[in-house]
């Protein structure tokens, strides 16, 4: 017994230890790492309370309040929105702490950029409280969740945009024969790709000797996208680029296997239903590796882009249109040093809204998980959900094509 504190007290001790290295690790240039390394930390937390939780949650009465007690499925899926409800107001309390942060010189950087010891500490407590909360509160955040996951879903589309048309800027602004045959063949590669993802499509969700009507609808609507985004961007009017339209066709093409593939295992249209007990695991795996990615792509993304996520201040929004003097140029440059290149709350808020689509994620959408088992990512609403997702990048792809035309006055 004597010997099990020691060796637990120099487990500790060894676990301390290294939290403090790794923090002290931590600079400012890596903040931004450290936060998405703190965000898939909350979703490995997420997987394994998910597995192992339910039979202690059982036991506590004011989560086990009900005179039958509920499937395990019911647990696992209250353990994870607890999870998510402690990140959630985490990086929702440093994004109203960070509103309106202008320059390096307010106390406020030295928060988003340091603590981390104590930051760490809060999230523990914050997630350990959120299993003192009752049921209607978790059930509250729940339903608030789909909305948020439907809003992070669309900053990934209006960063994507914003990535696709800088991507194509960029190659196009060479000015070489080099650079336009590769604009041409990325496109080209894109375009076949999703045609050829498409009748896949078709292969796998409208199976013959089924009446698979809402599937077939889903894939035509998308191609029907395609060949619209080339048709507006090569317009003369528009006098767009073909690359944009390619790369947003097979993204949607994506989203819309992806809604697809969401749909209930024993739905006769889906073709995969045949596999559902292969893909739990592999479907866990990449939903939790794709919601990481989406972050950490965001986290970087809020430190350039220009278009949503720089603050009006920022070095980035542009320079003067007459030269001056060294002195005065010093001057700017002393003051740029000192102005943040990004909106740190709208880089809390990304995290925020992760934290409500992890949680979708990991529960299927839904608390009635039982529905479809202990696969994950899986039912209507998550079809629906992705379905809309595709329609909403085609409609905003074709307004930014279509916006400079309709209001010449404004800018976009």
């Amino acid at each position: 017994m004597w010997a099990a504190s020691c060796l637990a007290s120099c487990c500790a001790a060894c676990a301390c230890d290294a939290c403090r290295t790794v923090v002290s690790g931590i600079s400012r240039k890596s903040a931004r790492i450290a936060y998405c390394g703190l965000f898939a930390l909350s979703l490995i937390v997420s997987w394994i309370l998910r597995e192992v939780a339910a039979p202690l949650m059982e036991k506590l009465p004011w989560i086990n309040q009900f005179h039958k007690t509920p499937d395990r499925e019911w647990f696992e899926t209250d353990a994870v929105l607890r999870v998510s409800l402690g990140n959630f107001l985490f990086f929702t309390i440093l994004a109203i702490m960070m509103i309106r942060v202008k320059n390096q010189r307010d106390p406020r950087d030295g928060i988003h950029h340091g603590g981390w010891m104590m930051k760490i500490i809060c999230w523990c407590l914050l997630v350990i409280f959120m299993f003192f909360l009752p049921n209607e509160i978790i059930s509250f955040y729940e339903s608030i969740s789909k909305f948020g996951s439907g809003f992070f879903l669309l900053i990934q589309v209006v960063l994507l945009l914003d990535f696709v048309h800088g991507w194509n800027d960029k190659w196009a602004g060479y000015d070489e024969q080099f650079w336009y045959i590769a604009l041409f063949v990325v496109s080209l590669v894109c375009y076949v790709a999703a045609f050829a993802f498409s009748g896949v499509l078709f292969h796998f969700f409208t199976p013959s000797g089924h009446d698979c009507g809402l599937n077939t609808f889903f894939i035509v609507v998308t191609l029907i996208f395609a060949f619209l985004f080339a048709v507006v961007a090569l317009h003369p009017a528009v006098n767009g680029s073909i690359l944009p339209a390619a790369v947003i066709s097979l993204y949607c093409m994506y989203l819309c296997y992806s809604g697809l593939a969401s749909e209930p295992r024993d739905y006769e249209c889906n073709g995969l239903h045949a596999h559902s007990k292969a893909v739990s695991t592999g479907t866990l795996t990449l939903g939790l590796v794709t919601t990481v990615l989406s972050v950490v792509y965001s986290a970087v993304r809020a430190g350039s882009s220009t278009t949503l996520l720089s603050p009006p201040s920022s070095p980035r929004a542009g320079k003067p249109l007459l030269p001056l003097d060294n002195k005065a140029e010093e001057e700017e440059e002393k003051e740029k040093s000192k102005t943040v290149t990004y909106s740190y709350s709208f880089f809390h808020i990304i995290f925020s809204l992760a934290s409500m689509y992890s949680a979708m994620i990991l529960t299927g959408w839904s608390t009635s998980v039982g529905e479809s088992g202990r696969l994950v990512d899986v039912g209507w609403p998550s079809v629906w959900v992705r379905i809309v997702t595709g329609w909403a990048t085609a409609a905003l792809y074709i307004w930014s094509l279509a916006a400079p035309i309709l209001f010449p006055e404004r800018e976009f």
